[in-house]
């Protein structure tokens, strides 16, 4: 299995949790960054783990800061060749961050993705029709909306796009997101942990992307196998891992 949504600079622990993940069969974990910092850590994880640990940077709509903005993208610019994707980024309408700059600097990340033709995973809350769109006229080929819970008829557009979205535990108890995976072909969903988010009681680390896999094969009637076998091989081809 392949974690493709992983926080790993949060962890308390990375390197005992990289070593669970191991136990537990994981073959791929994508860690994703939200500012300079955690993009730092990543990018020094998967050169200590190259057979585990693929990188990719972002630039979260929670980080984002006007005084930081140029010199956050200007790293997205200079690393991203050597990532497997362009993440965590998007939009989200909760967010301190006035609307309009959030769209301006996710419309500039999109670019540096197109130019470099990396995947994008994209954070979205409140602002699916907005983020959907401006990623289809960014001409982005890959994109993941990373726990999708929004509208289904935003979700159909997502899906007749050819983008994915990821199913993360919180299938366990989030409706929205039961709907989401429900009316998603198994060919375009994704497993995550988003770890350490907590669920349940349970701070999450990529050894527990089985739980994911569990709901993801309860939702939608699907042997755990089979769910385990589809999930592998799209995260292996959205990535190229």
């Amino acid at each position: 299995m392949i974690d493709t949504h992983a926080h790993l600079n949060e962890l308390e622990d990375p390197e005992g949790a990289l070593a669970r993940a191991r136990e537990a069969g994981l073959t791929g974990i994508v860690a994703v960054g939200m500012d300079l910092a955690a993009n730092r850590v990543n990018l020094e994880l998967a050169r200590r783990f190259p057979d585990l640990v693929y990188p990719a940077i972002g630039y979260h709509p929670w980080a984002l800061d006007p005084k930081q903005t140029e010199e956050n993208l200007a790293f997205i610019r200079e690393h991203l060749p050597g990532c497997v994707a362009l993440g965590e980024v998007g939009l989200d309408y909760q967010a301190k961050t006035k609307k309009k700059v959030q769209q301006q600097v996710f419309a500039a990340l999109l670019e540096i993705a197109v130019q470099h033709r990396r995947p994008v995973l994209i954070h979205t809350r409140f602002s699916q029709h907005r983020a959907q769109a401006m990623v289809k006229e960014a001409g982005i080929e890959k994109a993941v909306f990373h726990w999708y819970s929004g509208p289904l008829e935003v979700l159909e557009k997502i899906l007749a796009d050819g983008y994915f979205i990821s199913a993360t535990p919180a299938l366990t108890y989030s409706p929205p997101h039961q709907a989401a995976v429900a009316a998603a072909p198994l060919s375009q969903i994704l497993l995550e942990t988003d770890a350490p988010v907590e669920y349940q009681g349970k701070v999450s680390e990529p050894a527990d992307l089985i739980w994911t896999a569990r709901e993801v094969s309860r939702v939608k009637g699907v042997p755990l196998k089979e769910v385990i076998r589809i999930t592998t091989a799209n995260a292996r081809e959205f990535f190229g891992i």
